[in-house]
């Protein structure tokens, strides 16, 4: 008698265990307490027709202790991994045994039901989700627990290793495509016996032995080596939604219940070989495949092992070494040479030399002098010196860059999405066409109606049009990444190809970001002393770019209060009780009072007095004229949109060459006149700082977002440019343009492919093993030309 399979995770019940649970009705046997447990759980949320639309079994949950998850509630740990926008917060999580999107779906209709959880979005074909929840209503743990009780074990990113995960998944399908690639070697070599024996005589007897020995290799490589396309077409058909496993299925069970029943009765066609060849090189491309999809996501393991295990804290004059989770805002710490920053800080001596490559993709190191910022998982490259840590744990940039990262991986671009809709399509078309196919020949010429239909099935399936968009991306996607190009959404790609007017903020975009104060014209009774240190005060909470120039003003400061900034106008606060503001000069005039003066630098000014006018100038980048110049040589209208007064914009656009260009414009602005672009059926990139073009940024039709420090971690551009310069920004549009001409190259190999080799198989021209090769090298060819793009 059969072993009895568990329902839930389809391994053999063990002897002696007499569990089930009940489903529609039925008792359906189960292995464990634990696979019992996940199976009531689905039954009583309502959510039984998972077991109809699962294309792989459902994982075994593993027993896992209550403490295991409450430990997630902790605030310390939290800090680290949880992202909090007021009473809302979100997390990205790697869900371990997530194998189709049955599963997917089963994930998100549970914790759908779940009150407090505001949102979750899973990618089945990254096993990752993005999780969002009211932190007053539901606690994470609960939610880790609701998500682990279905089968599936949930790994926040960044408390776990992702590379064991992706080592997991290689080992399986190294051995599957070892099973397959032996049987298809030894399977050949029978064949090529048969094949001779038929032409120049064979003893019977040999005969049936070479094909019963094929029927024992080939039946382990289907069943063991190709059970993923099995149990994927099974699990499609459940859910009556046709999908590109079906035609494989169908081809591969047909030709081996063909070649079986021939073999049992000695006579007919045997396609054994057929089998294997065509369930190895399946497994050759989503092998190819996958190895992609895992350097991409090397990226974020890269990022997150530059930070070392623990740091030298420096406390009463003694160091002690400590987990670099313990580390917060304020602690110093000794880095000594060759060593890590472990942590984003200022440098409290210098100079120091600061290799940012891992992070910026610039080989040259940076030079550092004490009080400037360095960003945590740059290597010290200079001697000892000592940091003084302003962000630790999950407030560092190389956090945020990483959140950003995992992001892009749980949405799918749009024109994955197509693709996988015309292949849906494609496979219910094809399916007819068969059935016309086998009844045309059954009618013309019975004894070749199976082979012919046989190869109709092999040759048309859409594998190269289902791989054609996402292996593409996956591969253009890391190669930006190496040159300091974060790609955080997943349209971002295929946006910037189209784009064909790039819009620069001028200020920290276009400059480097490091004003300085020139000038300043006394135009009160305050001294110039005064003045200064009246507007470091009101710019010390800025964010604005323009705010660096005062940040190293001596002396103590006033005390300010009620500090309000004001979009497009400037800083407003109390000093020592009098209102001030700082900023232009018809913001400053509303407090000051009307004055005949030039419309140009920032104003500081009090209640009925005007105090100076300060002139800062912050240098051209030197790599600016040359990318813009690149960019325009690319086809791409150059625009600048600036705050800055009008002869300031004007000077930096003649610097770099660029002929229009909009000054004293605030964020409304910048968004009406991005508006106004795209209204003229314009393709417009926003370039600008993170932080203060939000609203533009927002509103581009792709956006990159250039600065440093917290503004790439808050930012919610397209891209994020990490490298130091623009000069990355032409490479990145010649990337995208390559990238989509590889995908239409993708998409026209896969249609032209199946126009031509449809109708030849359709005529009995084409036999099963050519079909066999001839679809597999087409999926390897789709995967060959995405990796042109590394």
């Amino acid at each position: 008698m059969a072993t009895p399979r568990c329902f839930h995770c389809r391994e053999d019940v063990p002897a002696g265990v007499a569990l089930t649970v009940a489903l529609d009705g039925e008792p359906q046997p189960v292995c464990c307490a634990g696979c019992q447990a996940a199976a009531e759980f689905i039954r009583d949320a309502g959510l039984g027709r998972y077991y109809d639309f699962r294309a792989a079994p459902a994982p075994r949950p593993e027993p896992v202790a209550d403490d295991a998850w409450t430990t997630y509630d902790r605030a310390e740990i939290q800090a680290r991994l949880v992202t909090r926008t007021g009473a809302a917060a979100s997390v990205n999580l790697l869900l371990e045994g997530l194998r189709c999107p049955a599963c997917g779906w089963l994930v998100e209709r549970r914790l759908e039901r779940v009150a407090g959880v505001a949102g979750i979005a899973v990618n089945p074909a990254s096993a990752r989700a993005r999780l969002e929840w009211r932190s007053s209503e539901v606690a994470l743990s609960a939610l880790l627990r609701t998500i682990h009780e279905l089968g599936y074990r949930p790994h926040l990113l960044g408390a776990t290793d992702t590379l064991e995960v992706a080592a997991r998944e290689r080992r399986v399908a190294l051995r599957r495509l070892a099973v397959a690639g032996l049987g298809m070697m030894q399977v050949m070599m029978f064949a090529v016996g048969l094949y001779a024996g038929a032409f120049s005589g064979m003893d019977p007897l040999l005969r049936e032995y070479l094909r019963l020995v094929s029927l024992l290799v080939a039946t382990p490589v289907l069943f063991y080596a190709g059970r993923p396309f099995l149990e994927g077409a099974w699990r499609a058909l459940a859910a009556r939604t046709p999908g590109m496993d079906v035609p494989v299925a169908a081809a591969l069970l047909l030709a081996w219940s063909a070649s079986v029943w021939n073999t049992l009765r000695g006579s007919g066609e045997v396609y054994f070989d057929s089998v294997t060849m065509f369930v190895f090189l399946l497994l050759l491309g989503r092998y190819a495949e996958m190895v992609a999809r895992h350097q991409a996501g090397s990226t974020n393991d890269a990022l997150v092992r530059l930070l070392p295990a623990s740091a030298l804290r420096i406390r009463d004059g003694r160091g002690e070494r400590v987990a670099v989770a313990d580390l917060a805002a304020g602690d110093e710490v000794a880095v000594p040479a060759g060593e890590t920053f472990p942590a984003d800080g200022t440098l409290c001596d210098g100079p120091a030399l600061a290799d940012e490559s891992l992070l910026t993709g610039e080989s040259a190191a940076v030079t550092k002098a004490a009080g400037d910022a360095v960003i945590g998982g740059s290597v010290n490259a200079g001697g000892p010196v000592r940091l003084r840590v302003t962000a630790a744990g999950h407030d560092t940039v190389l956090a945020g860059i990483v959140r950003l990262l995992e992001r892009a991986q749980t949405e799918r671009p749009a024109l994955a999405r197509l693709a996988d809709r015309w292949a849906n399509w494609f496979v219910a078309i094809i399916l007819l066409a068969t059935l016309a196919v086998a009844a045309t020949w059954l009618v013309l010429d019975p004894p070749r109606a199976f082979a012919t239909t046989l190869a109709v099935l092999v040759v048309s399936c859409p594998c190269a049009l289902s791989l054609a968009t996402p292996t593409a991306l996956t591969v253009a996607t890391a190669r930006l990444a190496r040159r300091g190009l974060l790609v955080t959404r997943a349209d971002a790609v295929e946006a910037l190809a189209r784009a064909d007017t790039i819009v620069f903020d001028k200020t920290g975009t276009l400059t480097v970001g490091r004003p300085v104060i020139r000038t300043i014209a006394m135009l009160g009774p305050a001294d110039a002393d005064y003045c200064r240190r009246a507007a470091a005060a009101l710019e010390w909470s800025s964010a604005h770019p323009l705010a660096l120039a005062f940040r190293n003003v001596q002396g103590a400061l006033p005390q300010a209060d009620a500090v309000h900034a004001v979009a497009g106008g400037g800083l407003e606060a109390r000093l020592d009780g009098e209102l001030h503001r700082i900023g232009s000069r018809d913001f400053v005039a509303a407090l000051a009072g009307p004055a005949e003066l030039p419309d140009c630098g920032l104003y500081l000014g009090r209640a009925g007095a005007w105090l100076a006018r300060f002139e800062v100038e912050d240098a051209l980048r030197p790599e600016a004229a040359r990318a813009v110049a690149d960019l325009a040589g690319l086809g791409l209208r150059p625009v600048i949109a600036s705050g800055d007064h009008a002869p300031a914009v004007a000077a930096a656009a003649n610097a770099i060459g660029v002929a229009e260009y909009h000054a004293r414009l605030g964020p409304a602005d910048k968004l009406r006149l991005v508006q106004a672009l795209e209204q003229q059926d314009r393709q417009v990139a926003m370039v600008g700082d993170g932080v203060n073009d939000a609203p533009v940024l927002a509103a581009a039709r792709v956006s990159i977002a250039i600065g440093a420090g917290a503004a790439i971690a808050r930012t919610s551009a397209d891209l994020v440019l990490i490298a130091r310069g623009l000069g990355a920004l032409p490479e990145a549009v010649r990337m995208a343009r390559r990238t989509v001409t590889i995908i239409r190259q993708n998409l026209a190999w896969a249609a032209g492919y199946n126009l031509v080799a449809l109708p030849l198989a359709a005529a009995g021209l084409v036999p099963p093993w050519l079909a066999a090769i001839g679809m597999s090298a087409s999926s390897l060819l789709v995967v060959a030309n995405a990796w042109r793009l590394a």
